[in-house]
């Protein structure tokens, strides 16, 4: 179902940045992409408050984690970073991390990247890549669960378990 709304062309090349003025620029495209991904949650027949659940959670893995922490083109998705994220990022950065809200960033996540996929802005292989690290929700938990019961000198241990260099290489 096409979206009814003007849709704003992009290209891989305008979500590249070096400077800081640069990553503003990119900000501020990845806020009107967001905008239209929303937009097309709602064309879906997805609740105003459901669509922007997982626009937030999208919101949050762009702006935050692609974005901010890795310095990455939201449009050349890499082995890896999406099961850092999961696996790794969002557990060491929530105050107290759960399996049901990661649940909703991984939904939102995809939906985004099919969004994308949908506009020729990603590729098929890119898709079911991410689906695959999507898709990995028992380790996720079980990575939640071990991260709770840390105590003492476990959490080197359990942070070299799923480096992002890590990730990449199971992913790939």
């Amino acid at each position: 179902m096409p979206d009814n709304q003007t849709m704003i062309e992009f290209d891989h090349e305008d979500f590249e940045f070096e400077t800081l003025e640069d990553e503003l620029r990119v900000d501020g495209l990845c806020r009107q992409l967001l905008h239209q991904f929303y937009n097309h949650l709602q064309n879906i027949d997805l609740t105003p408050q459901r669509a922007s659940e997982l626009a937030f959670s999208v919101d949050y893995f762009v702006r935050d984690y692609l974005l901010d922490f890795l310095q990455q083109n939201v449009l050349r998705p890499l082995p890896g970073q999406l099961r850092y994220f999961a696996a790794s990022w969002y557990i060491t950065r929530t105050l107290e991390p759960e399996l049901v809200v990661l649940e909703r960033h991984l939904d939102g996540i995809i939906a985004w990247y099919r969004f994308l996929r949908e506009r020729h802005l990603i590729s098929t292989d890119e898709l079911a890549m991410l689906e695959l690290e999507a898709d990995q929700r028992e380790y996720y938990r079980g990575r939640i669960e071990r991260f709770l019961a840390l105590a003492g000198k476990g959490y080197e241990e359990w942070d070299h378990e799923c480096t992002l260099r890590a990730a990449a290489t199971v992913s790939s």
